[in-house]
């Protein structure tokens, strides 16, 4: 069993973004692995903006970092771009953060435009922070994510089966990070 951060850098309350991260969530857990969820959007604005390193939420986010074996990584994005709301936490992470960690980039936006938003703004930072394995990333549109007046999350049934098979793959690559290090234990 892997522990995942699933982060969300959405600065919505009524996020997209965070709900569709939430329901995958539940997915990785039915998986066997220990989610932790963190909305960025939470963390007081004047330790973001101030860049405050020292500050308590500041110094949770980077232990739940360290702590994780894998991070999900979700983001609207705005301006073919990944948020500004996580690209303030992000800078405030030591600069390799994701060091052996396997990452999952995950966006959702209004318009095909910005699919290539994970691929050309939020990998290449990823790689930067050191990230062992960034596995295929998913773009999902706006409007294939529904959320009923009960909350219930609904995604469209073509980007329903691609994002669990995205979350599958993720969730192996997890196995087969945590399984290298307990197989060298026993070799030795």
């Amino acid at each position: 069993m892997a522990t995942v951060l699933s982060v969300s850098g959405s600065p919505s309350a009524t996020s997209r973004t965070a709900r569709l991260l939430r329901h995958l969530d539940r997915r990785l857990t039915a998986r066997g692995h220990e989610v932790i969820p963190l909305d960025v959007r939470t963390i007081p604005a004047e330790a973001l903006l101030g860049a405050d390193f020292r500050h308590p939420a500041i110094v949770e986010a980077t232990e739940l970092f360290a702590r994780a074996d894998g991070v999900v990584i979700g983001t609207p994005v705005y301006k073919a771009a990944y948020s500004g709301l996580l690209k303030s936490l992000l800078d405030l992470l030591p600069q390799y953060a994701l060091t052996g960690k396997t990452v999952l980039p995950l966006a959702t936006g209004g318009t095909t435009a910005h699919v290539l938003a994970i691929d050309y703004a939020l990998r290449p930072v990823l790689s930067s922070m050191g990230a062992a394995h960034i596995v295929q990333g998913w773009f999902t549109l706006d409007k294939d994510i529904e959320v009923g007046d009960d909350g219930a999350l609904t995604v469209a049934p073509g980007p329903a089966g691609a994002l669990a098979e995205i979350v599958d793959r993720f969730a192996d690559a997890l196995g087969d990070r945590t399984a290298l290090p307990a197989a060298a234990g026993r070799a030795a």
